[in-house]
């Protein structure tokens, strides 16, 4: 599975999101809005943004409960 995290510098509840994933060893990868204009373009001021290819699972505040959620949901093959 492939995550991908928006995320930008400077943001409380991406840090948030991030510490979340990384605390329950979810493996992703961050990507910055600020520095790919197609991100830019679609989650400008909606970060932090969790993905999977192309689907947004997730977005603004999360953390580890709706994260443990999200992944119990997905490994049951339902939609996230």
């Amino acid at each position: 599975m492939d995550l991908v995290l928006v995320t930008r510098e400077g943001c409380g509840l991406c840090e948030k999101a991030e510490r979340a994933l990384w605390t329950l060893g979810i493996p992703y990868v961050r990507r910055d809005v600020d520095q790919d204009p197609e991100l830019f373009r679609l989650y400008t001021f909606r970060v932090p943004v969790l993905l999977l290819g192309n689907r947004v699972l997730l977005e603004g505040v999360f953390d580890e409960k709706s994260l443990m959620e999200l992944m119990q949901k997905l490994q049951r093959g339902g939609e996230a």
